[in-house]
Order: structure tokens, then sequence, then C-alpha cells
């Protein structure tokens, strides 16, 4: 009689940023988790550079907050979209204020340390079992869960075990998505482009910002990414041997007006597609789709990475209460319908400003030019983090479904550390007093933290927004907000809980 394979909550597929993230969230969660991830080690040379505020308030939910800022530096400065004649047509802001998440809203990293980090949290969780090179083979999906054939690298041998659900996390050429047979949707930007990455070996004056220079004979992105660590991204035109271009020669001479081969170390040189693409069809059953397997965008919002730590934030509190039985199965068709819609606006914006970066047609460029040309430049910022239709009171649109702010608290910790990955009932005791006994009782089924006397910071969030309470998911977007008993007992049925 063979043995049985091992059962876990939850297998994930790819150990990339967002496949760690995952895990770490789950672990945290006490769920038994399984990752396989096809790679011995951390890919060695940059890739992500840049995560934002909410993807820090993630990381601190994961426990990780300060190992993660040892390893990064904020964005303070910002990015400004500059001319062939050298004038900034368009600013994103960057500052060093803290900004709502209780952190910069910006920071620049080196990819492998970060991948180090989320890798050894895992080691924190002894129910977290991680195979590296073990690769899937195939997928037997049922009612109860799925069972993984992979395969040993090293050996070929065979392993099997089964999990309740598994969540593809393994990039764009995904084998879950290929099981599951989701369709990718293109949304119009499909441009070569050559990363070029060095290690600076002496000071230079370089921008301490992010520059997009919009110059039609050869559009280029400089980064300064953390320490000594410098980027520019190469349009590659119709033109170039693209061979031709990777070699060192051609390479410093793309950017000898900024450094010389004396002044820096070539990291790496490659040439990437920059697509922008989202997937129909992140869950099947028990199978669903997280990061680059479902979306991939163009960095030019530097959101790449950030998609996907979001989509583990969505999925892991989630799946958590699903797994507990705190919830029904139906939560998880709010994964798809809340995070496709904020993806698809960011993939658009990235879209958009590939459009003023890559124009490659001087009349074109000084059409553009000449829209930009009439006053200070403009400061944008990225579009507010409105989820989709999901587990919200979508009668609110104007709080509900997005992120509650992370202040520090009259005691000194922040928000999150005093909720935890728990949902919340943050208002005044007279109000909540007067909840209805089934409202009570969802909140205690949801394991909900009731909070009826908020510190200073709260009560004064309560107080601009006219409201009595406001109710937060684990994930600390906002269910709504409550003025009156009606309301507070309509918002708490956005809560889940299973039947």
């Amino acid at each position: 009689m063979s043995e049985r394979p091992p059962v876990y909550d939850v297998a994930i597929v790819g150990l990339g940023p967002t496949g760690a993230t995952l895990a770490n969230l789950l672990g945290a969660a006490g769920r038994s988790v399984l990752v396989i991830e096809k790679e011995a080690g951390i890919f060695p040379l940059p890739r992500a550079i840049h995560y934002d505020g909410e993807v820090l308030r993630i990381f601190q939910a994961a426990g990780l907050r300060e190992q993660v800022l040892a390893i990064s530096r904020p964005g303070t400065q910002g990015m400004h979209f500059v001319n062939g004649a050298g004038q900034t047509l368009l600013i994103r802001g960057g500052t060093a204020a803290l900004g709502p998440h209780g952190c910069a809203n910006n920071y620049y990293f080196h990819q492998p340390e970060l991948e180090a980090v989320l890798r050894e949290g895992l080691a924190r969780f002894p129910q977290v079992d991680v195979r590296l090179r073990t690769m899937l083979s195939a997928i037997e999906a049922d009612e109860d869960g799925a069972t993984l054939h992979c395969r040993q690298v090293d050996d070929g041998s065979a392993y099997e075990a089964r999990a309740r659900w598994i969540v593809g996390c393994d990039g764009a050429r995904s084998p879950v998505r290929e099981h599951i047979g989701s369709t990718m949707v293109d949304l119009g930007l499909r441009q070569p482009w050559l990363v070029f990455d060095v290690v600076l070996n002496e000071a230079i004056d370089l921008p301490l910002h992010t520059v997009q220079h919009c110059d039609p004979r050869r559009p280029m992105t400089y980064c300064n990414v953390v320490g000594e660590r410098r980027r520019w991204e190469i349009m590659v035109l119709p033109d170039d041997d693209r061979e031709a271009l990777v070699q060192p020669q051609s390479l410093w001479n793309l950017v000898a007006p900024w450094v010389s081969p004396a002044q820096a170390r070539l990291e790496r040189a490659a040439i990437y597609t920059f697509h922008s693409v989202i997937a129909d069809g992140w869950r099947q059953g028990r199978l669903l789709l997280a990061g680059d397997a479902c979306h991939q965008t163009p960095p030019f919002l530097g959101q790449g990475m950030c998609a996907g730590i979001r989509d583990a934030s969505n999925l892991a509190w989630k799946l958590d209460a699903v797994v507990a039985a705190r919830a029904p199965e139906s939560l998880l068709d709010t994964y798809e319908s809340e995070r496709k819609p904020h993806v698809r606006a960011l993939i658009e914006l990235a879209v958009r400003l590939g459009g003023i970066i890559q124009t490659t047609d001087p009349a074109a460029a000084a059409e553009r030019d000449a829209r930009f040309a009439e006053g200070e430049p403009e400061v944008f910022e990225l579009p507010p983090q409105l989820l989709g239709q999901g587990a919200f009171d979508a009668q609110q649109q104007d709080l509900a479904g997005r992120p509650f702010p992370q202040p520090r608290l009259d005691d000194g910790r922040l928000l999150d550390e005093l909720l935890g990955r728990r949902s919340a009932v943050i208002g005044r005791r007279e109000l909540l007093a007067r909840a209805a006994p089934a409202t009570a009782e969802r909140w205690a089924r949801s394991e909900a933290l009731v909070i009826d006397r908020p510190d200073a910071q709260l009560d004064a969030w309560l107080r601009s927004h006219e409201a009595q309470a406001v109710i937060l998911r684990p994930d600390r977007y906002i269910v709504g907000v409550a003025r009156t008993q009606a309301e507070l007992d309509r918002i708490s049925r956005h809560l889940p809980v299973a039947p």
C-alpha cells in the first residue's frame, strides 16, 4: 500500500517576491504551506528596484518591516520626465515625510537582498515547507483540493503532495495559469528595452531622483537604486543590432554622458520586452493565480512587483479565513473582482506614461513638449488605491474599498501593531453598544477586534469624516463607515463569516 502524500492548507508554486510574501503571511497566520521552486537559490542579479508605502505595510504585516527597511532607501526625490532639451515636462512627487501607511511613500532596493529577507522570514514557521529544485509536472484538481505531481530537478525523482488550495506565483509563463486555461488580454504595449545595471566605483555627480529621458533620439530611464547601484533602461530602436547593442563598448557609449567604465562596474545588461497584459480568470475551483502569472506591466511606474505583493495581501487573509472556516469559499470570488480593476488602472497609466517616454518621432515629440510647456511642470501621484467590487460596502465608494491610514498611536505603536491581521471595529462606545445582537455576533464570529475607546489619532480620523465608527478588514482596507446604528448594522454584514 503506497504512502499517502502530505496534505497542506495551501501550496504555492514559485518563490519569487509574490510567492514568498504570500507564504510569510500564511505562515504568520498559522497555516501549513508547501512552496515549490524550480531554482536552487535566489537569482543574484538586479530586477525589481522599487516598492511603495502600502507594500512596506504588507511586509510589516508579515513581521518583516525592520528587516526590509534595513536593505532599502526612501525615494524622497521623486521622478522627473525630461525632454531632449533638458526641460522638465512632468514630475512624480517624492517626499521624506511619512505617508498614510506610516512610512515613506516610495522605496528603492536590490531584489536579491529583499528575496533573502523574505526567505529568511519563512524559517520562522515550522509548518511552512520550502522545496527548492522542484518542478511542477501536473496538477490533478478535485472538489477538496488538488494533488501536485512534481519532479526533483537534480535527480528526476518524483514528489507528490496534496493541498486544499493552490496558488500559482510562477511568473509570466505560469504552468498553473496554463492548467487553468486563463487567457491574457493585451493592453497595448510591447516594446524591447535594454536594462543596464552598474555599481559605482567612485562618487559621481548623478541625479538623486529618477529621470525619464524623453528624448526622441533615444528614450532612456535613469534610476538611483540603493547604495552605489545605478540603472539605465534604454529603449531599443527598430534599426538597432541587438547583439551588438549588449556588447560592452556599445553599452558604455550609450551612457557615456553620465558614467565611464573606469567609474563603475557593469553588473548586468539584458534586453527585455516590456509587456502590458492581464489575465481573464484568476481562479478556477481550488486553483488561483497571483503576480506576473496574472498580470504584467511596463516598469514606468515601478509597480510590477508591488502589484504582486498586493495580490498576496488580498489573497492571504481570505485563504486564512476560508481554511479556518470563518468565511465561506465564495469569499475567494472577490479576489479577482477586487484586484483586477486596480491592477488594470496601474497598467493603463504605465502605458500612457510609456507613450510620453517612448515618443521617437521628432514632430510628435515637439507637439508633446508644447502640451507640457504652459506653466510649471505638473506633479502627479498614483491613482487612488480603490478595490473593484468585493467584500466591502459598495454604497460608500468615497471611503469603502480604500486603505485605512496607519497612524502612530498614543502609546507609540503603529496601528497595525495593535490590530495584527484581524478585522477591526473602531468607533465610539455609545454607538457600538447599540449595535444589534446579530451585529455583535458577526463581529465575534469574524474574530474582529473591537475598539470602543479610540485614541486621539483614530478619533481625529472619525471626526474628519464625520463618522462614529469604521470597520476594517485584515488587509486594512475599509469595509465601511457608520454614522448611525442602522448604518453600523448594514456595513457589518459585509464582514465575511461562515454560514
